[in-house]
């Protein structure tokens, strides 16, 4: 009866705790305890696991809850969470979101409408994404489709430094449609992309010294011109 109202409770928008339960919270007559290095300490009683915290300043924390009898370590259990969050935090950062781009082309494009195209197609590649390239048949052209794969063809000779053919062009309904893989991963292309950014980052701080000694210089020859000009001859 008590399993079957947890169950209820919970699915009436009650929630389990994920946080470990720590010092008092710790409701076992005897625990295996870690010490705050990680040495193993053994099985203690509750009492001297938490006298020992105390006496370390540090927190209980329980680790494997479901352990006969349950880990507990003693650890700064604020700083295990600051710590935990940053890691989290940088692992979404460093995360790769697969992401499909769309190009839109008309079989019969300007040359410049061409390159501006083909040159959103190559960024999208370098950050390591897909793009869908849609070739859009209108009145007669509907006719004509060998128009456009030829222009798909083309682009695809023109990115293959960057890019692959993920998916041959196909006629859809007035469309024909061609995808458009990246050779870097988005991982690979994220890492270049930040390693570019600190390069653009140490270059901006170390011109400013660099301006400064040049201007010390030629601040030095006047200066020393100055001097003699000032200083009476001997003869």
């Amino acid at each position: 009866m008590a399993v079957r109202q947890a169950v209820t409770w919970c699915y009436r928008g009650g929630s389990i705790s994920a946080e470990p339960r720590i010092n008092d919270r710790i409701r076992v007559p005897e625990v295996r305890l870690v010490g705050p290095s990680g040495e193993q300490v053994g099985i203690v009683p509750l009492a001297k696991a938490l006298e020992l915290a105390q006496e370390y300043d540090l927190d209980l924390v329980e680790v494997a809850a479901t352990a006969r009898p349950p880990v507990c370590k003693l650890m700064d259990y604020g700083k295990f969470k600051y710590e935990s969050a940053m890691k989290a935090r940088e692992a979404r950062k460093n995360q790769a979101h697969t992401v499909i781009k769309e190009m839109k082309l008309r079989p019969k494009i300007d040359p410049h409408d061409y390159d501006t195209k083909k040159g959103h197609v190559v960024r999208f590649l370098k950050q390591g994404d897909k793009v869908k390239i849609t070739i859009m048949f209108r009145g007669r052209e509907q006719s004509r489709p060998e128009l456009g794969f030829r222009l798909l063809q083309r682009l695809a000779s023109d990115v293959e430094e960057l890019g692959f053919i993920e998916s041959n062009p196909k006629q859809d309904g007035r469309n024909m449609i061609m995808v458009l893989g990246p050779h870097k991963k988005k991982t690979e292309a994220m890492a270049e992309a930040r390693e570019a950014q600190a390069a653009r980052k140490a270059g901006r701080q170390g011109n400013t010294p660099d301006a400064e000694s040049e201007g010390d210089t030629a601040e030095a020859p006047a200066a020393a011109d100055e001097a003699s000009a000032e200083t009476p001859s001997e003869a």
